[in-house]
């Protein structure tokens, strides 16, 4: 068998809420980031609604555990549920950065994430059959999403 090929689908820019602090927790430090907006652009292309959250953890490492559940109106009105898992870790120095909001060359810490994207829009129902990478790029106050259909 051959390996999957990855094919580019869209960008997301997801706008940010501030961070609500749980605490720590059974695993980690616990927060919810509300996602308050943004866009998508590519073959999938509209807006990111304002009603989801990354429900992160923070472990020892410092590594951030990511999971996101939140929606895209496209621009021709269908609705699309990402919901989206993932990883961030790298260097201490440069998580601290991040964690003050400094802009950070994206080439010095790992963001990938897996999503699944589900609707009930015939014209995009090939997402409820297809798996998603992404490659993220963390801001001071959005994340920036790279999503490719796995081949």
């Amino acid at each position: 068998m051959s390996a999957p090929g990855l094919k580019h689908v869209c960008d997301l820019s997801v706008e940010l809420g501030p961070i609500r602090e749980m605490g720590a927790a059974r695993n980690g430090l616990r927060r919810i980031i509300p996602i308050v907006g943004g866009t998508a652009t590519g073959e999938i292309s509209g807006r990111v609604q304002n009603l989801g959250a990354d429900w992160q953890t923070l472990l020892a490492d410092g590594s951030a555990d990511i999971d996101t559940r939140y929606a895209v109106e496209t621009d021709d009105g269908a609705i699309i549920e990402i919901v989206n898992k993932g990883v961030r870790h790298g260097p201490p120095e440069v998580l601290a950065a991040l964690a003050r909001g400094d802009e950070v060359d994206p080439a010095r810490y790992y963001f990938r994430t897996a999503a699944r994207l589900e609707t009930g829009d015939p014209r995009y129902g090939w997402v409820n059959t297809t798996i998603f990478i992404g490659t993220g790029r963390r801001l001071a106050s959005a994340v920036l999403i790279s999503l490719y259909s796995v081949l």
